[in-house]
């Protein structure tokens, strides 16, 4: 099922998982630029062509969990920790008018882990796995 699309004309399981794990770890860097520079921008990626490179279809999900589990480990212990004015620095994202704040990119990255656990989750249900 892991080759299998969440949704008609959507990623597989197998690529969603390694998507997250891929977003994440772009998130990760982002917080360590805004907490280490002033007005940084940072780059963007294109996320299609990463779930279609090789290593996501043929590295096992399990390790993008696994690097998850570890990448989140160090994202709490980077974050637990922070000032006020820490929480407020920003990052320059392209295209974006306004910078990005520390708070809003956790926000963010929170909701976009449990979005797509979401899709994982309705796609058990709708095929009663």
């Amino acid at each position: 099922h892991l080759q299998s699309p969440y949704r008609e004309g959507g990623w597989t399981i197998q690529q969603l998982v390694h998507h997250i794990a891929d977003s994440h770890m772009n998130a990760y860097i982002r917080f360590k630029l805004a907490l280490t520079e002033d007005q940084v921008t940072v780059k963007s990626y294109d996320e299609k062509l990463w779930a279609d490179l090789e290593d996501v279809h043929t590295v096992p999900v399990n390790i993008s969990i696994t690097l998850l589990h570890a990448l989140h480990t160090r994202l709490y212990a980077a974050i637990v920790n922070l000032s006020h004015e820490q929480w407020n620095r920003t990052f320059h994202y392209p295209g974006k008018q306004a910078p990005v704040s520390i708070w809003f990119l956790l926000g963010l990255y929170s909701w976009h882990g449990k979005h797509h656990v979401a899709h994982i989750l309705a796609f058990r249900e709708a095929n009663n796995l």
